[in-house]
């Protein structure tokens, strides 16, 4: 059984490393009135830590992130992002497999309501905030212009607090304790890239004050990433409750 388990764990670990890699490199959106981008890497390293747990989802989110810093030629940011992303990983891997008691199913469902108007509300902020207006928006190889107006992001974020509370509401309450760990993993990777920008890169150029400019278009990336890898996480677990079953504890 733990030779399965350990091939399985590394099939894992090759094939999200992969993809977070892709995911980096070929979906980014350029705001040039901040000088800054997010990409949708985030929803993958979310999605390994939650599925196989805090070691898959620290080498997939670090080593994969790093080699997309490299192949973008940020090679500045790649042993940061090593350690950033893989911490990322690891925090939402190991708080999504805590059992945390409520004294109620209430308390849970209650939580999963509070959780999904907050990462609602920051999505339709932020994105009304920094990501309207004209944007590039770059597939792979191609780079697109594109006007994004304000009641865009204010629609996405309403639908998604309706569908995180909706989901905590009609499946298992636990799946509130699952969107705070990604806030939560998220949060480390904005506090972690603030500290390496503010304390080493930007100084570096005289422009300390970039690394808080930088803040929201992190925290927008992370918002971004959960509201993709949250919805694929319910589906992937009542399509195949199996691959639930292997990754939670025995408590």
């Amino acid at each position: 059984m733990s030779t399965i388990w350990s091939a399985s764990n590394l099939a894992a670990t090759a094939i999200f490393t992969a993809l977070v890699c892709v995911a980096t490199i070929t979906f980014s959106i350029y705001v040039p009135s901040t000088q800054g981008f997010f990409n949708i890497g985030e929803s993958i390293v979310f999605l390994s830590a939650i599925l196989f747990g805090p070691f898959v989802g620290s080498f997939a989110g670090g080593v994969g992130s790093m080699l997309a810093d490299l192949l973008l030629g940020y090679p500045h940011y790649a042993l940061a992002t090593l350690v950033i992303k893989g911490g990322e990983g690891w925090v939402v891997g190991v708080l999504n497999r805590k059992k945390v008691e409520f004294h109620t199913e209430y308390s849970w469902k209650l939580l999963t309501l509070v959780l999904g108007t907050i990462v609602g509300f920051l999505l339709a902020w932020i994105g009304a905030l920094f990501y309207s207006g004209e944007v590039e928006l770059s597939l792979g190889l191609g780079t697109f212009t594109l006007y994004v107006p304000q009641w865009v992001w204010i629609a996405i974020g309403s639908a998604l607090a309706f569908s995180i509370a909706v989901l905590g509401i009609i499946t298992d309450p636990q799946f509130g304790w699952t969107v705070l760990s990604v806030i939560i993993g998220g949060f480390v990777m904005v506090l972690g890239y603030f500290l390496y920008q503010h304390f080493l890169i930007y100084p570096l150029f005289n422009i300390p004050a970039v690394a808080f400019a930088e803040v929201p278009i992190n925290v927008g990336q992370m918002i971004v990433g959960a509201a993709i890898a949250l919805p694929i996480t319910k589906i992937m677990w009542r399509t195949l409750p199996q691959l639930r079953g292997r990754i939670q504890p025995t408590y």
